[in-house]
């Protein structure tokens, strides 16, 4: 029997009060679930953490960076403003409890990994933090917990880093110890998407392991799906985040085509999307950042390559998104030497550097590598961001950061990305403004890739 139909028909005899699917109504939470241990406290793991604390359950958040944990403490942190709120509430209470020592794993009845699985620059997945938290967790493992992995990974990362460590050290998977994944939901700095209106997927490694894993999940989600296997779920994160990456490249060579009809590709999207059926609307840009999209698909390319498959739509999807960002540069060159201007010294301002709008995270943005790009060829680049203090471009230069635009003579702003706080009328007296978010009012002196 599937294991997903056979758990949803065993919901009335479960124990717990919490364990819900997609199909069936929020469970409201009425006790307190058990004491959780967050590994991992960045974008995934805080708001994890602050969503348990704010369901009733005691919290150990476990972080190696001292610098994290003063930050958190300091509330000097990214973070949705209800979430901001909620992080003065706990750390004003009793039940968060924030540590770089690892052995108060052993104290937590759950224990969940959050930490980063990025690529490197040759865009092969680096699972160094994540081994390195897996074994952590398991040398602290004790009879009766539930692990639960959330970061995406490849299929089979669950039985490779905690299944075959933990059965190694003699504990049985489901009677001593609970193992699941359940790939995080987290969408940075949007409001509408808010971890407890999410739902959430988990694949146990026995029926055990699901039915605790949901009664854990279900605390902070309004439902849980559950799939028959912990592969089935890492597949769900993989399918979910490849899927934006080819309608994102997707949308990005429509917009190049729509430019051949000297047509407005935001129109076109717009129109398509009145069609309430059989489409859905994504947007062209500068190119996709953060720990998602640009990463998580080169999980699933490397594990085929390993398996001597491939994927070859996807491939060039992740080619086309690879290359987004230099064509930006190109047509901001074609746009100076349109006016008679040359790269070398132009004074080139790059507007909103984070990887999206309304979150201080600049990790794999675009925008520096547009940023390098430019340096490379003899521009005078700066910045203009109110989130971002500070950036560094590829090659390792920090990047001058201008706090009052409008008293620069520009030569040419690339709007990358704009902020709820963004101050863009400025641009209006900027010659060239190209505009890479597709976002801003048709002016005389804008382009779009």
């Amino acid at each position: 029997m599937n294991r997903a139909v056979a758990l949803r028909d065993e919901e009335t005899l479960a124990p717990s009060p919490y364990l819900t699917t997609v199909q069936s109504a929020p469970a409201p939470v009425s006790r307190p679930v058990a004491t959780v241990g967050i590994v991992g406290l960045g974008y995934v793991g805080l708001p994890t953490a602050l969503a348990f604390v704010a369901a009733g359950a005691p919290v150990v958040g476990i972080d190696i960076s001292a610098t994290r944990i003063a930050d958190i403490e300091r509330v000097d942190v990214d973070l949705l403003d209800s979430d901001r709120f909620r992080l003065r509430q706990a750390m004003s209470g009793q039940r968060l409890h924030l540590t770089t020592d690892v052995t108060m794993l052993a104290t937590v009845d759950v224990v969940i990994v959050c930490v980063p699985t990025p690529v490197d620059e040759h865009l092969v997945p680096d699972l160094g933090p994540l081994r390195a938290a897996c074994a952590m967790v398991v040398g602290q493992a004790r009879p009766g917990q539930c692990l639960m992995l959330t970061s995406t990974s490849y299929v089979g990362t669950t039985r490779d880093l905690l299944v075959r460590p933990l059965q190694r050290r003699g504990m049985e998977i489901g009677t001593d110890i609970h193992v699941v994944f359940s790939p995080e939901r987290i969408d940075p700095g949007r409001v509408s998407h808010q971890q407890e209106s999410v739902p959430r997927v988990l694949g146990g490694v026995t029926d055990a392991c699901a039915l605790r894993g949901a009664d854990v999940v279900s605390g902070i989600a309004p439902a849980v799906h559950v799939v028959s296997s912990p592969e089935a779920a890492e597949f769900t994160k993989l399918y979910e985040n490849t899927f934006r990456a080819v309608n994102i490249a997707f949308a990005n060579e429509m917009a190049d085509v729509a430019g051949q009809f000297d047509l407005d590709i935001t129109e076109v999207i717009d129109a398509a999307d009145s069609k309430p059926f059989g489409f859905m609307a994504f947007r062209p840009g500068p190119g996709v950042g953060g720990h998602c999209i640009p990463c998580d698909p080169h999980y699933l390319l490397w594990d085929l390559r390993a398996r001597r498959a491939g994927a070859p739509l996807v491939e060039a999807a992740m080619s086309r998104i690879a290359a987004r960002p230099g064509q930006i540069v190109d047509r901001a060159l074609g746009a100076l030497a349109g006016r008679g201007r040359s790269i070398v010294d132009a004074r080139v301002a790059v507007v909103g550097v984070t990887y999206k709008p309304n979150v201080q995270d600049v990790r794999e943005s675009p925008a520096l590598e547009i940023i390098g790009a430019l340096v490379a060829l003899g521009a005078d680049v700066s910045f203009v961001d109110p989130l971002v203090p500070a950036v560094t471009s590829t090659d390792g230069r920090p990047v001058p950061r201008v706090e009052r635009p409008a008293d620069v003579e520009w030569d040419i702003a690339i709007v990358h990305t704009v902020h709820r706080e963004s101050d863009v009328n400025w641009l209006d007296d900027v010659p060239v403004v190209l505009d890479a978010t597709y976002r801003l009012a048709p002016a005389i002196n804008r382009l779009v890739p």
